[in-house]
């Protein structure tokens, strides 16, 4: 007791107080931070170009600085939102009502509201029962091990706006256990035994999955959003049925390619199938709040894609799904409190809709159209869209984050391309496929990329090169095979 005592007296080391004040001060970068600022301050006082309204340079100054901020990422993505709002205000470069109005647009809604339904699939275990029945069923190879993984991830991808946490949280776990069970560590150099080559699949089968539908990845309805400004109005069902057809090719082709070019050592898994009967086992049947998840997954699905006509929008659908789930208390309000990453998003995408939207208004993207446009003069505009899609998808080696080169290149893009006589939804929806399919070419520049490559099972040198030839085969499944797609859907 008197030691106890004495312990609880004695004052605490002035190091470790330090060392917790030094923890918490940790999330501020100010040698980074420094830079961003000081791009946004030397676009500023370069002065707005001849014809272009001075506001128009200043939000440009302050929006190249946010994207660089998402990119060096001085302070996490939220916190870079809220000091660009900050000094979108404080300059005058927009009134307080416009700065804040990025939070009043209905499509950064439904991507939060999509993010608090997709909680409901983690916490019932509804996503891993749905990707241990297609690994019980498909998985005796490891090839059909690795397709059942990616149709897991396809059937959940509609309803999970958050790649990193459909391929990190759900898919990912799987992998691992599975590559375990089968001997192939990292840590004892049998990586390539079933290990490496699942989780190269899976990483690049999350890529096309997010492309295939608008609620897929948290920056296609940007995209979308972005395109609408610009007068192309995508929904929900248009992207999915332009998505369909290029988006089932890949998932068939990269898995079997990764198969020829990057082998795995175990060729049968009959004991995946016997590990996924006994995981199921264990779940027991379904409970009530999975029935209840997988009536809301059919009910909000079938409004996405029938809704419209009947005069209910997507975020309304939305709003349903997720009024369900709070009446079934398959998710409570203490849940939707906690899921960080809708809250996070809904910051960081409310000031660049914000950003984008007046960049467009105060003439920004027509005068960089009018400028660009001279430059693809005189080539038709086959050659301008697969030029300007060619830089679009190769540039984002420069890209930390899939969202930040939305943010940064897709309203530009979409405006030259239009101004070269490309269909506008044709082009609007090839750039949106893009912003996810570009994320194939490194380990950096995705959500999940960090996740699976952090695992160790793939060396940097094989994700490169492995993600650089799977660059080129999608770049030809969706030009060719898309491209006669979107002939017959009549996009072109």
């Amino acid at each position: 007791m008197g030691a106890a005592v004495r312990k609880l007296a004695q004052p605490q080391n002035p190091s470790k107080i330090k060392s917790k004040k030094e923890k918490s001060s940790k999330e501020v970068n100010f040698v980074t931070l420094l830079i961003t600022f000081a791009v946004g301050v030397i676009i500023w006082f370069i002065g707005a170009p001849a014809g272009l309204d001075p506001k128009a340079w200043h939000l440009f100054a302050i929006f190249v600085a946010t994207i660089v901020g998402l990119i060096i990422k001085p302070m996490p993505m939220g916190g870079v939102a809220i000091l660009s709002i900050t000094a979108v205000v404080l300059t005058g470069t927009l009134e307080l009502q416009d700065a804040l109005s990025g939070f009043q647009n209905t499509t950064i809604w439904l991507i939060v509201i999509a993010f608090f339904i997709s909680r409901g699939f983690i916490k019932t275990g509804l996503g891993n029962r749905v990707a241990y029945m297609f690994v019980k069923k498909f998985g005796k190879k490891t090839l059909g091990l690795s397709y059942s993984l990616l149709i897991s991830d396809l059937i959940l991808a509609p309803a999970m706006p958050s790649n990193t946490a459909r391929g990190g949280g759900i898919i990912f776990p799987i992998i691992r256990s599975l590559s375990e069970t089968f001997g192939s560590r990292v840590e004892d150099g049998t990586e390539r035994k079933i290990g490496s080559f699942l989780t190269k699949v899976a990483f690049q089968g999350n890529m096309i999955t997010s492309a295939m539908f608008l609620t897929a990845m948290a920056a296609n309805p940007l995209a979308a959003t972005l395109a609408g400004d610009a007068g192309v109005k995508i929904t929900w069902t248009g992207w999915a049925i332009a998505a369909l057809v290029p988006g089932i090719v890949s998932l068939i082709v990269v898995p079997y390619f990764i198969y020829k070019v990057y082998p795995p050592e175990i060729k049968e898994t009959p004991a995946a199938a016997e590990i996924a009967t006994k995981k199921l086992q264990e779940m027991g049947t379904l409970s009530k709040s999975e029935w209840s998840m997988i009536a809301v997954f059919l009910l909000i699905l079938g409004l996405w894609i029938f809704g419209e006509s009947i005069g209910i929008n997507a975020t309304t659908t939305a709003l349903i799904g997720l009024s369900v789930l709070l009446l079934a208390s398959v998710l409570t309000w203490n849940d939707i409190k906690k899921e960080e990453g809708a809250w996070d998003t809904l910051v960081w995408f409310a000031a660049l809709v914000m950003m984008a939207s007046f960049l467009n208004t105060l003439g920004m993207i027509p005068w960089f159209s009018d400028m660009m446009s001279g430059a693809v003069s005189g080539l038709s505009w086959i050659w301008a869209l697969g030029a300007l899609a060619l830089i679009y998808f190769y540039s984002h080696y420069f890209f930390a984050s899939s969202t930040a080169h939305v943010s940064a290149m897709y309203a530009a893009f979409l405006a030259v391309a239009m101004a070269a006589g490309a269909p506008p939804m044709l082009t609007a929806l090839i750039l949106g496929f893009f912003g996810n399919l570009f994320g194939c070419i490194t380990h950096y520049g995705s959500g999940p990329a960090p996740v699976f490559f952090g695992s160790g099972y793939v060396s940097q040198n094989k994700w490169w090169s492995i993600g650089f030839a799977i660059s080129l085969i999608h770049i030809i499944i969706w030009a060719v095979i898309g491209g006669i797609w979107w002939k017959i859907l009549g996009l072109w």
